[in-house]
């Protein structure tokens, strides 16, 4: 099941507003990213994004990477 980000935009917005807040690190495909840059593209592209969270050793969350998921195999 893919997500709609347009429908999503409004919260997942919040979220990463009050992760960066604390610190944690944004990526989207690789490069250091905002909150803004990823709802942006999240909302203007047709592409499904997957979170994927990196934790320290102590299983804190330290960075949230968004990577785009290619329909190809």
């Amino acid at each position: 099941m893919t997500s709609n980000c347009k429908s999503e935009s409004a919260p997942l917005r919040v979220r990463l507003e009050q992760l960066e807040r604390e610190g944690i690190k944004l990526f989207l495909n690789g490069v250091p990213s905002t909150t803004d840059y990823i709802v942006k593209t999240c909302i203007n592209e047709e592409t499904v994004y997957m979170p994927d969270y990196v934790t320290d050793e102590h299983g804190n969350v330290k960075e949230i990477r968004y990577d785009r998921i290619s329909s190809e195999i």
